[in-house]
């Protein structure tokens, strides 16, 4: 889920006007090629990979994105993934490559109201936090490609893509002087036969829930060079685990696991003389109340708390800003579960990228909807799943081309 674009620290900046090109339907495709280098191998079975040093074409996307009607329009995407490392063991439901992906379908409209200008309307989509406006909620935010046979980022909240392309919403929101962003949104689980439909796999998914609300408040002033942004969101969400996850059983316990997540973000943006600088950062605290799970087995405490952290910095740029240099801390703590996590969530690091786009400001040769984005990014652990020691073994090298037309 990585297609919200290629140069997206600098979205203000399009590569070329719309007058340059003749129209085409509102379709595109995306590919990134990467090569991963984990400083200690892949752990056995690897196949179909080698146990170190490997070539992925992964992932690989087709989208929609555009107006159906004058207040209509839809962003779609449809992805092939390359299969994981091990293969997809004897889960019924795993074998997929072909998956729908980040859906967002729209309706929107503006008014006045009193001395203010309003956009309003309805969103209906299936990840919590896709259809953000801000690069700082889970979905949307960096690394905007990682490498597939990496090590992430620990243990992390139902809010980050616990539910994603397992869900469907429908919500309103609205947009009060492009200064105030207001949004609520009620989340519901697709059936487990539904979600293999469309290629997902439910066992990737803590379980089912019926009603989970959603709700993001954002403020953003904005002055000469200058935005700002600062707000919150979070989710609610009743839980139905699984009884025998990995098996033909779709079945869910009677009892829920409660959780509550609520986040916290900022950014802010400066936009220079053919360069922009941006500093990101956010925090989601979740309260797990695992009634379900712990009495059947499944954690070691009945209440947990899961916290994470990210804070990024950005500089783009030269020529519209064709170099991106990145850096990011991430970190991820809570309640030691040895049933839940194997031990401790606890993992931390940096993420260091460098990155070139050449066709920010031009067209490429012989096809003026090329684009490309070359990138060079390092994770460097100093904790993973609790411990320092042996943390650096997961470092990982990703050297990857993302193309997209």
């Amino acid at each position: 889920m990585l297609a919200k674009s290629l140069a997206t620290e600098n979205s203000a900046s399009p590569a070329v006007s719309a007058d340059e090109k003749p129209y085409v339907p509102p379709l595109a495709m995306m590919a990134i090629v990467g090569f991963t280098n984990t400083q200690a191998p892949i752990p056995p079975p690897s196949a179909p990979y080698n146990p170190n040093n490997n070539v992925v074409v992964s992932p690989l996307s087709f989208f929609y994105g555009g107006a159906i009607t004058d207040h209509i329009g839809a962003f779609q995407q449809v992805t092939w993934n390359a299969p994981p490392a091990g293969g997809f063991g004897t889960d019924p439901f795993a074998a997929h490559t072909w998956t729908w992906d980040n859906t967002d379908v729209r309706y929107a409209d503006s008014t006045r109201f009193g001395i203010f200008d309003v956009t309003y309307g309805i969103t209906a989509n299936n990840n919590p936090t896709v259809q953000d406006p801000w690069n700082t909620t889970p979905a949307w935010a960096f690394p905007y490609a990682a490498s597939t046979l990496g090590n992430g980022f620990g243990p992390t909240t139902i809010l980050d893509g616990a539910f994603a392309a397992h869900v469907a919403s429908v919500g309103a929101y609205a947009f009060i002087d492009n200064l105030l962003y207001l949004e609520a949104t009620v989340y519901t689980t697709l059936s487990p036969n539904a979600q293999n439909s469309l290629g997902t796999d439910p066992f990737d998914a803590p379980g089912l829930f019926d009603a989970a609300p959603y709700w993001r408040v954002a403020f953003e002033p904005h002055w000469g060079n200058h935005w700002l942004e600062v707000g919150t969101f979070g989710m609610a969400a009743n839980v139905h685990p699984w009884m025998a996850a990995g098996t033909a059983v779709t079945s869910t316990f009677p009892q829920t696991d409660n959780y509550t997540d609520i986040g916290f973000d900022t950014q802010y943006q400066y936009q220079g003389d053919n360069y922009w600088i941006t500093l990101r950062g956010s925090y989601i605290h979740e309260n797990q109340n695992l009634n379900a799970s712990f009495a059947n087995g499944l954690s070691f405490n009945p209440n947990n708390i899961l916290n994470e952290a990210r804070a990024y910095a950005s500089l783009a740029y030269g020529n519209n800003n064709r170099v991106v240099l990145t850096g990011q801390y991430f970190s991820t703590w809570g309640t030691p579960d040895a049933l839940l996590y194997g031990g401790s969530p606890n993992t931390n690091g940096w993420i260091a990228e460098i990155a070139y786009i050449p066709f920010i400001s031009s067209q490429a040769p012989g096809w003026p909807w090329f684009n490309m984005r070359l990138g060079l990014q390092y994770t460097l652990y100093t904790e993973f799943n609790g411990t320092n020691v042996g943390a650096s073994a997961n470092n990982t090298l990703f050297l990857y081309a993302w193309f997209a037309m």
